[in-house]
């Protein structure tokens, strides 16, 4: 019996999470796989509720499950709350009460796409990389941290940014197991020239490719490094680097691969995870039937693979998403007027994934 938790969230995080499910619901039962499915709210949609965005009943839920499916979530609507209140909060909590400190974000341009990023056909065409970004360490949890009042009435804003030996370990260590199973190519991605924090950084993973003599290791400063996403993506395997710089660049990653709503991502402590597409809640065509449910029902499928060992079914999922491409399934992300496509909303983008599971 799979144990699942379900936060939607805000936005369009409600419609893509509600297209994943769709399509995991009819895996999983014509498979004849027990699960169950329980509901929380989080973000700004837990803040209208209760006045917080996550509550430790909540909390609870994502511990007592085995895995976590989750939408997006934020808004102008709660911009103008405090820090603690804000939506991004629920998202923050749960990384961090979860420790699911390794975020696997995959980035691939399918053939069919090519049109649909910003870049030249030959800089792109064969970009298949995995951004491995360490999530609850770093300057987005390093204490000290506030706005602080000074003598003379200006203010002083700080963020600390901390790594322990242990934390940079422990992420070095699956970049390195997850590019065995890929082209055995590491990059770590730092800034160790000026920040000390990633000069350590940069020894410990040195340190760790020891134990992997089958895997090349190379190094990068993260401003060259966002320079060559751009120049030379499909050179890139697996990189692994700090909470902050791996949030930058995989956003950064998404343009290479023709729009942010094709991206997965799972958040991994071992089996435990928590499953979600890197977009934002984009309330501007929330609730309009226009999101690219894609990278939600992909990240389902690394879900099956990385939380369940099910790896066939994750398979279906990715070839069903493949064909749909290639028949010219487009939400408008992706549209491009070529010939032989068509512009459809989330539902029928999620429905003609199991169409093809069906087949």
């Amino acid at each position: 019996m799979l144990k699942l938790a379900l936060f939607a969230g805000d936005g369009i995080g409600t419609e893509v999470a509600g297209e994943a499910v769709k399509v995991l619901k009819f895996l999983l039962d014509s498979h004849s796989i027990g699960y169950e499915i329980e509901e929380g709210l989080v973000g700004g949609a837990s803040y209208d509720e209760y006045g917080k965005p996550i509550t430790e009943e909540t909390l609870k839920i994502a511990k007592d499950a085995d895995a976590v499916i989750f939408g997006a979530v934020g808004g102008p609507k709660w911009e103008s709350l405090p820090i603690e209140l804000r939506p991004e909060k629920a998202l923050l909590s749960l990384r961090y009460d979860l420790d699911l400190y390794a975020n696997l974000r995959p980035a691939k341009i399918y053939d069919e796409l090519i049109d649909a990023s910003p870049l030249k056909k030959d800089v792109v065409r064969g970009t298949d990389m995995m951004i491995v970004r360490e999530l609850t360490g770093g300057i987005y949890f390093g204490q000290p941290r506030g706005v602080f009042d000074l003598e003379d009435g200006q203010k002083k804003g700080i963020n600390t940014l901390v790594y322990t030996t242990k934390e940079i370990e422990r992420i070095a260590k699956i970049a390195f197991e997850i590019a065995r199973k890929r082209r055995k190519k590491v990059l770590s991605v730092d800034k160790a020239n000026v920040l000390e924090c990633t000069e350590l950084w940069r020894n410990v993973v040195a340190g760790v490719a020891g134990e992997y003599k089958d895997v090349e290791l190379t190094n990068m400063y993260v401003d060259n490094c966002s320079m060559q996403l751009i120049r030379q993506p499909k050179n890139f395997d697996v990189i692994v680097t700090t909470n902050m710089f791996g949030d930058i660049l995989s956003d950064e990653s998404s343009m290479v691969a023709g729009s942010i709503g094709m991206l997965p991502s799972a958040s991994l402590n071992g089996k435990k995870g928590m499953y979600e597409p890197i977009h934002g809640s984009a309330p501007d065509i929330a609730g309009q039937n226009k999101a690219n449910p894609l990278a939600a029902i992909l990240s389902a499928a690394m879900m099956l693979r990385y939380s369940f060992d099910m790896d066939t079914l994750a398979e279906k999922i990715e070839k069903a998403v493949e064909k749909v491409i290639k028949n010219g399934y487009r939400t408008a992300d992706i549209y491009s007027n070529a010939p032989g496509t068509k512009l459809v909303g989330t539902e029928d983008m999620g429905r003609a994934v199991i169409d093809e599971l069906k087949k």
